[in-house]
C-alpha cells in the first residue's frame, strides 16, 4: 500500500513540476539556470519516497569553469537524487525520446538540456559538437550518464564514448560522480525506503588528450565509478 501511494503522488508531482518547468522554459527558454531550478523541484520526490540522500565531497564540483560530470545510470529514480545534487549552470544530455514524455519532455528541452538522436550516429556526434561549443562559449557544464541506458541492478555497465569525446574536444576536466546502488539499498515498500550516497570523485584532466585517447579514458572512468559504487554499497550494507 505504501508503494502504491508513493507512486500515485510521484506521478502527480511529475506532471505538476513538468507543467511548471514548461512555463519557466517558455519565459526564459534555453537558460541553463532553468535546469538547476527545475531539478530542485523534482528532488522533492526524495521526500515522498522517504529516501535519505548524502552528498560527499561536494567541494569537488568545479566552480572554476566548464566541466563534464559523469555518473552511473540506474533507474527512472535518478531524476530525484540528481535533482538534489546537480550543480548550478549545468545542463544534462539525454536521448531525444525524452521529448515525448508529457510536460516533462518539453520542460527538459526548454531548460537548455541537450537531446541526442542515438539512432543516427552522425546526428548524435553533430549534437555533441554543438555541446562542445556551448561549453566553451557559455561556460556551461554538462552532466552525462555514459552508460546511455538504465542498468536496472546489473552494476555499472560499459560507458559509451560521447562524454569523453566532448570533454577531450573541449579540453575540460571530467568529474566522476558515483551513486550507490538502488536495488540493494532501497525498498520503496517500507516507510523508510533507505539511503543513497553520492560521492564526487577526483577530477580527471583531459589537457593534451586526443581522439585516440577516448576509449582508454572511457574504460578508466567506468572502472573508477564501478569501484566506488561497490565500496559505497559495502558500506551501506555493513
Amino acid at each position: 500500500m505504501i508503494y502504491l501511494i508513493r507512486i500515485f503522488f510521484i506521478a502527480i508531482l511529475t506532471v505538476l513540476f513538468g507543467i511548471l518547468g514548461l512555463l519557466i522554459g517558455l519565459v526564459r527558454p534555453k537558460n541553463p539556470k532553468n535546469t538547476w531550478l527545475i531539478a530542485r523541484f523534482y528532488s522533492l520526490g526524495l521526500i515522498i519516497l522517504n529516501i535519505k540522500l548524502e552528498l560527499r565531497n561536494k567541494e569537488g564540483f568545479n566552480q572554476n569553469g566548464p566541466t563534464v560530470y559523469i555518473s552511473n545510470h540506474q533507474h527512472n529514480l535518478d531524476v530525484f537524487p540528481l535533482g538534489r545534487i546537480v550543480p548550478k549552470n549545468t545542463v544534462s544530455v539525454g536521448k531525444k525520446e525524452i521529448l515525448w514524455i508529457p510536460f516533462f519532455g518539453l520542460a527538459y528541452w526548454l531548460a537548455g538540456n541537450v537531446l541526442i538522436n542515438r539512432g543516427n550516429r552522425s546526428k548524435a556526434w553533430a549534437t555533441m559538437d554543438s555541446a562542445v561549443e556551448a561549453l566553451k562559449a557559455n561556460k556551461t557544464s554538462l552532466w552525462i550518464m555514459p552508460e546511455g541506458t538504465r542498468s536496472k541492478g546489473r552494476g555499472v555497465q560499459r560507458f559509451k564514448k560521447g562524454a569523453f569525446y566532448t570533454a577531450i574536444k573541449a579540453q575540460v576536466p571530467i568529474v566522476p560522480v558515483a551513486i550507490s546502488s538502488y536495488h540493494t539499498n532501497l525498498n520503496l515498500t517500507k516507510f523508510k525506503s533507505g539511503k543513497i550516497v553520492a560521492k564526487v570523485l577526483d577530477p580527471i584532466s583531459t589537457k593534451g588528450l586526443t581522439h585516440d585517447d577516448i576509449t582508454e579514458l572511457s574504460v578508466k572512468c567506468q572502472e573508477i565509478i564501478a569501484k566506488e559504487v561497490e565500496l559505497l554499497d559495502r558500506e551501506l550494507q555493513a
